[in-house]
Formats: structure tokens, sequence, C-alpha cells
């Protein structure tokens, strides 16, 4: 059986070498964090420059990189929510608002966690359906369509002090669809988030820290899944070289976004999905990509 697909788990990243990881590390840093899909762009790279698909085990595992960047970038409110809601819990303070921060967190990821479990199978496949250019490429149209709706017909005065539990679960919900290439994780909660007339750096803020516990499951059981599939040193050399480098890109890919949201909309963004959405369809239909 070829090493990039041992026992039927794609370990694509295996045959590269390290100035494509390298290159990868960057787009999955920036993409992972930007409402653009960092597996859309972690599987139209390769296809464009002619490599091997890094595969679905690598992305995911890569996702620890914008984990380290999320808590260092959001510390303070990392923090806040760890020492608010143990003090509320002591003191039985239940609507503080960082014990209610903490719940909405918790009640978010499990319709994520549950959906992840359930399609893990088709996910990490070899040769998985859900990561051909053509499901990309509708999902990313579709986001487009739905972000746009977002900006065009929502107020966006809430914050995430504002924001209740039936919210919270709204948004978890719309997490799952991340779960499809294309649709990006933190674009279908930030669109989300927007529909519920969020404002845009709150609706940002909300999705990153919403995101810390899918993010971590899901990089740590892809690392576990790795270690059970017996890959080659090699191969946890690239990965951890690629982790390093995304880290550092995840990083810039936050504070940047954050301040763009102080005083833009999301207009950028849809118009970028939608394009990218159209190419890969139509450079798919007349067989320029397969």
């Amino acid at each position: 059986m070829s090493i990039s697909c041992p026992g039927g788990l794609d370990i694509g990243f295996a045959s590269l070498d390290y100035l494509q990881i390298a290159i990868l590390g960057v787009v999955q840093g920036i993409t992972e964090l930007l409402p653009i899909s960092s597996t859309a762009h972690m599987r139209i790279i390769p296809a464009i420059l002619g490599w091997n698909d890094p595969g679905s085990a690598f992305s995911a595992a890569m996702q620890l990189a914008a984990l380290a960047a999320v808590v260092s970038y959001f510390w303070r409110d990392v923090r806040g929510v760890i020492v608010g809601s143990s003090t509320a819990i002591r003191t039985r303070d239940f609507d503080h608002h960082s014990f209610r921060l903490a719940v909405a967190i918790i009640l978010a990821t499990i319709p994520i966690g549950i959906a992840g479990l359930a399609l893990s199978s088709v996910l990490n496949a070899c040769n998985s359906p859900l990561r051909s250019l053509t499901v990309i490429g509708i999902s990313s149209l579709a986001m487009a369509v739905l972000l746009a709706i977002a900006e065009f017909s929502c107020r966006h005065l809430r914050s995430m002090q504002e924001m209740r539990l039936r919210d919270a679960l709204i948004v978890g919900i719309a997490q799952v669809g991340a779960l499809i290439p294309g649709v990006s994780r933190s674009g279908s909660t930030l669109t989300a988030a927007l529909f519920l007339n969020m404002k845009r750096d709150e609706a940002a803020r909300f999705s990153f820290l919403l995101g810390l516990p899918a993010i971590a499951l899901a990089g740590l059981k892809e690392l576990w899944v790795l270690y059970h599939a017996h890959i080659p040193l090699e191969a946890w050399k690239l990965l951890g070289f690629g982790l390093v480098i995304a880290s550092i890109s995840a990083f810039c890919a936050i504070w940047g976004l954050m301040r763009f949201l102080e005083k833009f909309s999301t207009w950028p963004f849809v118009i970028y999905r939608a394009a990218m959405g159209i190419f890969l369809i139509g450079a798919v239909y007349m067989g320029f990509l397969h």
C-alpha cells in the first residue's frame, strides 16, 4: 500500500518536501482563521501546482497551529473565561458573563463534535468525495451568497455580552457545515453570528473563541489517528515543521482580520469566495483541474 494511504488514511503530505510544506503552512495559517476555508485552499493549491493532496488528516492536525495563535492573541479573553467561570461556580453566580460564555462555547461545540465523529470515516478516507474540487467550488459559492445576505440584510449591533444560549446553539449548528471542505469553520460561524445581528468584530471574536474546543479536539484526534497509523518519522518532522510555520501565519492573520473588521465589512471575502467557487467549478468543467 502507498505510503500516502496506510490503512485507508490519507497522508499525502508525507510525499511532499519541506519547501512545499512551508508554503502549505503559510496557506493553512492564514486561511484557517479567515472566512475563506483553509481546507479548500489546502486542496486547491496542490491541485494547481501539481502536488499530491496533503490529505484531510494533515489539514485537521494543522489546525493546532490556529489553536496556538488564537490562545496567544486572545489570552486575556481565554483567561477571563477560565478564571471567571471558576469563580462563578465557587460563588454560585451562574449569571456571571464569563460563566455564561463558557456554557455557550461548550453548548455550541456539541453539534460539530457529534457530526465529526459520525463522519470521520468519510472525511479521512483516501479520495474522499467531500474533498473533490467540485464540492469545494459549490460550497465556496454557497457560503459567498450566505455571507452577502448577512452583510446586506442584518444590522450588526449586538455584542457578545448580549448573546443568549439559543444564539450560541445556532452558531454551533452552523459550525457543523465546516466539515464540508470549502465552507470554512470561521466562515460558517462568522456568518451565523452576523445573521444574529452581532457586530462584525464581535462576531469574529466569538467565532475564534468558539473554535478553540473544536480545533483542539479535531487536531488532537488526528494526531492520535496518525500515531496509530505508524507513519514514518520523516512525516512527523514535516508535520511539526508545518505547524511552526502555520502558527506564525495564523497569528498574523488574526491580527489583520480583527483590525480589518473594526472598520470594514466582509464584502472582500464575499467577492473572493464567489470568484474562487466560480473558478473551481469552471476549471473542473473545462478539464483544467481534476
